[in-house]
């Protein structure tokens, strides 16, 4: 099975926030920003396994900047870590400034999707080789988030989480 890029997984979903998707503060539903994420990430993971996959688990989102109405969204999703049939997906929401075209990091989000075949069953993903600095950040820092959630579902025992005990050595 052939290594991939984060790049290979990279996805870019852009569209407007119109008046039906938004609160009463004429800012995009939090729901709203997370379909879209979700199905950013659903391509990503995708285009790595080249597989069906399901969405296992949402690890983190935060949702640091408002989105208003009208606002041109962009969410861009790539594989950050394969592990044996499951992936981790770090997502970026970017909005434009009407005036000047620049974006601006708005929220952020890390989901984890596992491939399955046509019954449902899980299925090895190929490995995935970070290139630039951030990459290989995200990289490193999904297996320490993958020990953490093991660790706190009761399956790793504490003391095997060796990427956890090396940010306290």
């Amino acid at each position: 099975m052939n290594s991939r890029t984060a790049e290979d997984s990279r996805t870019i979903l852009t569209d407007l926030v119109l008046p039906s998707e938004t609160n009463p503060l004429n800012n995009l539903f939090g729901g709203e920003l997370l379909a879209r994420m979700d199905r950013a990430a659903s391509i990503s993971a995708r285009r790595h396994s080249r597989r069906i996959v399901v969405t296992a688990s949402v690890n983190h989102v935060a949702f640091n900047k408002a989105v208003p109405l009208g606002s041109v969204v962009t969410v861009e999703a790539k594989v950050s870590r394969a592990f044996k049939t499951s992936m981790e997906i770090y997502i970026d929401v970017w909005v434009e400034d009407r005036e000047s075209g620049s974006r601006s990091k708005a929220n952020e989000a890390i989901y984890t999707f596992v491939a399955v075949d046509e019954t449902g069953t899980p299925v090895t993903v190929p490995e995935l080789v970070p290139e630039s600095d951030l990459e290989k950040s995200r990289f490193d820092a999904a297996l320490r988030r993958k020990q953490l959630s093991l660790v706190l579902a009761g399956k790793m025992k504490p003391n095997d989480a060796t990427e956890l005990k090396a940010l306290f050595e």
